[in-house]
């Protein structure tokens, strides 16, 4: 067998177990970080007295949803906006709190509109174009020196999405994309190998002349419908 053989089916190998493997590192990154945050006295072996695969990474879960429904009423907010003051007052925890706590709100935020619309823009010069995500509208005294109508956009990195470029651009200058941000992300990572699935417009209605009077069925020339008052005209 010629190496172009071996190399072939060695490239063929490579698809199919590269995705796969990077995606379990992952899976096992996320798991093995969330577990590091339950203390060894909640772990299985100090309250059942043995080892269960996964447990930490579900009582994290679990700890996460009971968050959600305690602070959904009245009491668990008011916790949360007192435990907010106390961190507030601690000056280095305080300016790290509030960024992190800005950014969570903008991104997680159900009724947000951050990275809900993948757009078009020209970047970094005129006639080169790249996609972005939009983030939102300028505010505050930003927005007091921006005259018309201007919005925030993330610029992602290639192959490495988390960083990027935050840019704020005229409204006119951003193009709307019909893909999913998932489908403008991948095309991102993947350096433009991966191209989102092609959108076709809808079909226009056929137009009707002018010149057809309201309730008059159009017909080619020569030929008369039920519903069309007078003779035929001559045929063309």
């Amino acid at each position: 067998m010629s190496m172009r053989f071996l190399k072939k089916y060695f490239i063929t190998g490579l698809l199919i177990w590269v995705p796969l493997v990077i995606t379990v590192w992952v899976l096992g990154v996320l798991v093995a970080t969330l577990e590091g945050f339950v203390p060894n006295f909640l772990s299985a072996e100090s309250l059942f007295g043995i080892d269960i695969p996964g447990f930490r990474f579900v009582l994290v879960i679990v700890v996460v949803l009971l968050t959600g429904v305690f602070t959904a009423n009245l009491l668990g907010r008011t916790l949360v906006e007192q435990w907010e003051k106390i961190v507030g007052r601690i000056p280095l925890v305080r300016s790290i709190y509030n960024s992190v706590k800005q950014v969570s709100d903008t991104v997680l935020a159900p009724n947000g509109q951050a990275f809900r619309q993948a757009v078009l823009i020209q970047y970094p010069r005129h006639g080169s174009w790249t996609i972005a995500f939009m983030t939102g509208t300028p505010s505050g005294e930003v927005a007091e020196h921006l005259q018309g109508d201007y919005v925030s956009v993330y610029i992602p990195t290639t192959p490495n999405p988390t960083s990027g470029f935050f840019l704020m651009m005229p409204r006119s200058d951003v193009i709307d994309l019909r893909i999913s941000v998932d489908a403008a992300l991948k095309y991102v990572v993947s350096m433009g190998v991966v191209a989102p699935p092609a959108t076709t417009a809808a079909a226009a209605p056929p137009s009707v002349p002018p010149s057809v009077p309201p309730g008059v069925i159009p017909t080619a020339p020569g030929v008369r419908r039920p519903g069309n008052d007078g003779p035929a005209g001559p045929a063309q």
